[in-house]
């Protein structure tokens, strides 16, 4: 890769690949501080994805157009850069930001999943950033299935209820056990420093533990479109959802719209 980091992993062939190096401490400090701006105002997309009794885990989203600091990390750090070159893309646009804190003593386990059937895009070229700003260890880690990216779809279920709230019961392979088969499925996962970052592909299959000790574990995840990106309207809200994107973009075409702005331009555009 043409940037000063390092890559662990392989992103084609995994789905998954961790990059070091390439973050700067004023990186770590904008992202950090737009994590904290956004849980002092949580956005009417904000839930808790844990129980009562279980920590805080707490998520928001698309919060980059009302907090300076989402967007100054989101178009000064080389995240961009990055998912371009990992998806083979001249162009790369901001999909959404999605902020993800779980606080000391949360014990939900976010479940294995992909995100690619819980959105309104389809397309191969896209990449997701899961950057922390706090360290991980291996336990607390987001951990990947290596290969799923290349499919099925699996049925996307909400993470407390396990209901179907998107595609029909049935319509959906139902998720592998992934533990039950090690021979078939490799579960790859990093340890991880503020200032390292993990990318994936919209696709693969990922989850992750629960926080142990005292430490809390903020991050900061960005999800961009690449080249081949379209809009694909849904019949029920996306998760996020972008309402009323339908009678402005129609099915089958690229995301030229205000709320995906491009961050990466083919070689010399501006």
């Amino acid at each position: 890769m043409s940037g000063d980091w390092i890559v662990e992993g392989d992103f084609a062939r995994d789905g998954a690949a961790c990059v070091r190096g390439a973050f700067t401490p004023e990186h770590i400090t904008m992202a950090e501080w737009a994590i904290e701006a956004n849980l002092a105002a949580l956005s009417p997309l904000a839930k808790r994805a844990s129980a009562d009794d279980d920590g805080a885990f707490v998520e928001d989203f698309c919060n980059w157009n009302r907090l300076p600091q989402m967007e100054r990390f989101i178009r000064e750090s080389p995240a961009a850069v990055i998912a371009a070159e990992l998806m083979g893309s001249s162009t790369v646009r901001l999909y959404h930001d999605h902020v993800l804190v779980k606080e000391p003593g949360t014990r939900q386990r976010t479940p294995w999943h992909q995100d690619q059937p819980y959105y309104n895009v389809e397309g191969r070229q896209n990449a997701s950033m899961w950057f922390p700003v706090d360290p991980v260890d291996r336990s607390s880690t987001l951990e990947f299935v290596a290969g799923t990216h290349r499919g099925p779809w699996y049925m996307p279920r909400t993470f407390l209820d396990d209901r179907a709230a998107w595609f029909p019961e049935g319509a959906l392979a139902e998720m592998p056990d992934f533990e039950a088969d090690p021979e078939r499925w490799s579960v790859i996962g990093w340890e991880l420093e503020p200032g390292d970052a993990v990318f994936f592909d919209m696709l693969t299959v990922h989850g992750s533990g629960g926080v142990s000790g005292p430490g809390r574990r903020r991050v900061l995840s960005i999800r961009f479109l690449g080249d081949d990106m379209v809009h694909a309207p849904r019949d029920w809200d996306t998760s996020p959802p972008f309402g009323g994107l339908e009678a402005e973009l129609p099915s089958g075409v690229p995301m030229d719209h205000p709320l995906f702005p491009l961050l990466v331009h083919p070689a010399g555009e501006r």
